[in-house]
């Protein structure tokens, strides 16, 4: 039996969270912040139900029928404007060392199980992206900016450390040392046309007359993703990840056995038919 028919695969439940909206639709899986009031800033209940939420995709990935790319994307006028003043903020100064480590721990958690996440995530960043709604969207694969959106590392600027939930590991990754140096020591805003110049922004919309379009966009290519080789995703996903801990002979390795197994994939055999009858593939 393959793991796509695997019946505890396919009939595991997805969480239902409260302090956020999912749905699927067109082999897409839609997360949206929901405190549009707040900026859609973060609670100690949305990074735990978050955490919860990408660790079951994660596990229903190779279920037939689910998700096959994921946009994350925020109500209202803004992405995320980071941890909530009144419910985080303000709370963290009652806690003692080995209590505030605990809540650093479970906010890295939350990006950890989004790198994990075998589908791809597209983040839909109108507005603003701050403090950690800014490392949300940097762990999400694929980024969509309005023209009038940014992006801001602000912790430098309220006496923390640059280097918070995996910035300063990911950050380097996508836009070289010498621009992540500058973002995360400095905290200012990086406005979207710098982020398309440094590669932080997959695709920047005009979205002036139209702020929904920013997430049209993000869905348009997440869908994208979604209706392509699902298997390929996955493994270029988990390739993407995994070789950056790796030194390159032993991820030319990995990427031989990867490649290999893609080969035996009917994905790939249905490819060679579409081309031999000049039609599109019909992908598993």
């Amino acid at each position: 039996m393959t793991r796509s028919a695997d019946p505890d695969l396919r009939d595991l439940p997805l969480p239902r969270p409260e302090s956020f909206s999912y749905e699927e639709r067109e082999r897409v899986g839609v997360i949206t912040l929901t405190r549009p009031d707040r900026f859609n800033a973060l609670t100690f209940q949305v990074y735990r139900e978050l955490t919860d939420l990408f660790t079951v995709i994660d596990r229903r990935a190779h279920a037939e029928g689910g998700a096959r790319a994921l946009v994350l994307q925020g109500a209202g006028r803004a992405f995320c404007a980071g941890g909530d003043v009144d419910d985080i903020i303000t709370r963290l100064f009652e806690r003692d060392t080995e209590a505030l480590l605990r809540f650093t721990r479970m906010t890295g958690e939350l990006i950890h199980a989004m790198r994990r996440c075998k589908l791809p995530i597209v983040a839909s960043v109108k507005r603003v992206a701050a403090g950690a709604g800014a490392v949300m969207a940097l762990a999400s694969d694929l980024r969509v900016m309005g023209k009038n959106s940014f992006f801001a590392f602000l912790f430098p600027q309220v006496g923390l450390s640059g280097a918070d939930m995996g910035a300063s590991w990911l950050l380097p990754r996508v836009v070289g040392l010498g621009h992540a140096s500058e973002i995360l020591l400095l905290g200012d805003r990086v406005p979207a046309d710098r982020c398309a110049q440094i590669g932080l922004a997959t695709q920047v919309v005009d979205d002036e007359p139209d702020r929904d379009a920013v997430d049209r966009a993000a869905f348009a290519l997440a869908k994208r993703v979604a209706d392509g080789p699902h298997f390929a995703a996955r493994m270029t996903k988990t390739m993407l990840q995994q070789e950056l801990d790796m030194d390159f002979t032993a991820a030319i390795e990995a990427e031989a056995q990867a490649q290999a197994v893609c080969m035996q994939h009917p994905d790939f055999a249905e490819a060679d038919r579409a081309r031999q009858q000049k039609r599109a593939p019909s992908w598993r």
